[in-house]
């Protein structure tokens, strides 16, 4: 895993979510590469289920959250306003950035003004797609959305993530479907299928033999009220 690992998707793909799992996972590591960790969230397109929404948590754990030029949490986090002190830990090559982007093509133009972090091999940027959203709903318009993507951050995708789940309706099933997809929209992109997420606490991944790799993803983001 590259020091910065930058995090696209569509709206509601689930990459907010992988971010803030991916981000306290590396956090409870003992045998991290990089010192320091940091999330920069880059999303200022969409007002909800934002990385820096849980910025004490993170903070909890050692994780350095930035994003909006205010406070992230009060009045002033609605406005598409970011901080220069984001550019910092693009910066220290002590510290693994993971970077939140925002969904699809228009909310990943943000970083096109930080292309200079780009440049060299420094840096990793996934792909994840949810087969059962409906913009990404087949092999076809999931390879436009990442190809959209490729083209706004005139960047290659070096890997794909398969988020393929319902939350608390997900199956076994649902999860097995959008594998199968993925791995057929992997193959078509002469892309690697980096891992499986799969809603941690509703789905067992004894369920999801012939799954592989798999990656349990926590639910920080969405509050339980949502679902019921």
């Amino acid at each position: 895993m590259r020091r910065i690992i930058v995090i696209s998707g569509h709206y509601g793909s689930g990459k907010t979510e992988l971010a803030v799992s991916l981000a306290m996972d590396l956090a409870k590591r003992q045998d991290r590469p990089f010192p320091r960790l940091s999330l920069v969230d880059l999303d200022v397109a969409n007002p909800y289920f934002r990385s820096r929404e849980r910025m004490d948590l993170l903070q909890a754990h050692g994780v350095r959250v930035y994003g909006d030029s205010f406070d992230s949490t009060g009045a002033t986090a609605e406005l598409p306003a970011l901080t220069a002190a984001l550019r910092a830990p693009l910066e220290d090559p002590g510290c693994q950035t993971i970077v939140d982007l925002g969904g699809n093509d228009a909310g990943a133009r943000v970083l096109r003004q930080f292309g200079k972090y780009f440049e060299g091999d420094d840096h990793e940027l996934w792909a994840v797609v949810n087969f059962r959203r409906y913009e990404t709903r087949d092999i076809e318009t999931a390879r436009e959305h990442v190809e959209s993507i490729e083209n706004e951050l005139r960047l290659r995708v070096t890997g794909l993530v398969n988020n393929t789940h319902l939350l608390r309706e997900s199956t076994p099933d649902i999860l097995k479907e959008g594998y199968e997809k993925a791995v057929a929209l992997a193959d078509i992109m002469g892309l690697p299928l980096l891992f499986t997420c799969y809603p941690a606490g509703l789905v067992s991944p004894e369920d999801l033999k012939g799954i592989a790799p798999l990656y349990p993803l926590g639910l920080y983001i969405r509050p339980a009220y949502l679902d019921k």
